[in-house]
């Protein structure tokens, strides 16, 4: 089967992992995740991921709370969901490694640039967690800035929406999807796929982005073989 990229980095959302809890992981979900990853990762695709927390932790959740504080305890949630994708990935057969930009070497591997692109090669997936390990930058800058440190081909955002809309389907029925646009555009808009900061690193770099719904977890094997789906950023 024709594969369009060769080496990616999958964006999971935190809240993508909970389903229906709204919280916490559901196993049921992580699995079905994580066997789509493993079919991925069997066709020969060198994987990275990149995975939220907001599952567990959310900015200052309406808490008066340190912004410093409250962002260190979004990165540790960020390990809880890599440690559980680790396990699942690992429990069908897939070699994993969970690197973190904050060091506790006694769970994980401290981010280390050109042994996550040795790991990459030697055919396992790593996931990058802690996010950038510094308070105000988000999982999505995260994502941008560790593809373009390891030269990812792409970066596959998948999100709980099938695409990039010009304002909240939610809100508003008429909202209209987007089968491609240019970052800069995506930014005059203030479409809120990424942050600034995440958008303007992936415009510097020339990086694509791609934009899907994960509640049909075989859409990450539909782009991988170059399928139109959801929304592309170029």
């Amino acid at each position: 089967m024709a594969l369009k990229y060769k080496r990616v980095l999958l964006k999971l959302s935190g809240e993508a992992l909970a389903g229906d809890k709204k919280t916490g992981i559901d196993p049921a979900i992580l699995s079905e995740v994580s066997e789509k990853i493993r079919q991925a990762y069997e066709m020969g695709v060198e994987i990275s991921i990149v995975v939220g927390g907001g599952n567990f932790w959310r900015g200052r959740s309406g808490i008066d709370m340190d912004r410093t504080t409250a962002d260190h305890m979004g990165m540790l949630a960020t390990v809880i969901n890599a440690l559980a994708l680790q396990d699942a990935l690992e429990s069908k057969g897939v070699p994993t490694r969970v690197q973190t930009a904050i060091e506790m070497r006694q769970i994980a591997e401290p981010y280390i640039r050109r042994k996550a692109v040795r790991h990459l090669e030697k055919k396992r997936i790593v996931i990058f967690a802690c996010g950038t390990g510094n308070p105000y930058f988000s999982t999505d800058t995260t994502a941008a800035l560790r593809a373009a440190e390891i030269d990812a081909e792409v970066i596959l955002k998948a999100t709980m929406v099938d695409g990039v809309y010009d304002c909240d389907p939610k809100e508003n029925p008429n909202a209209v999807r987007f089968e491609s646009l240019s970052f800069a555009e995506a930014l005059t808009m203030r479409l809120g796929v990424m942050d600034s900061t995440a958008i303007s690193l992936c415009m510097d770099n020339q990086l694509p982005l791609i934009v899907f719904d994960l509640s049909d977890p075989e859409n990450i094997i539909r782009v991988l073989e170059g399928k139109k789906i959801g929304t592309t950023l170029f």
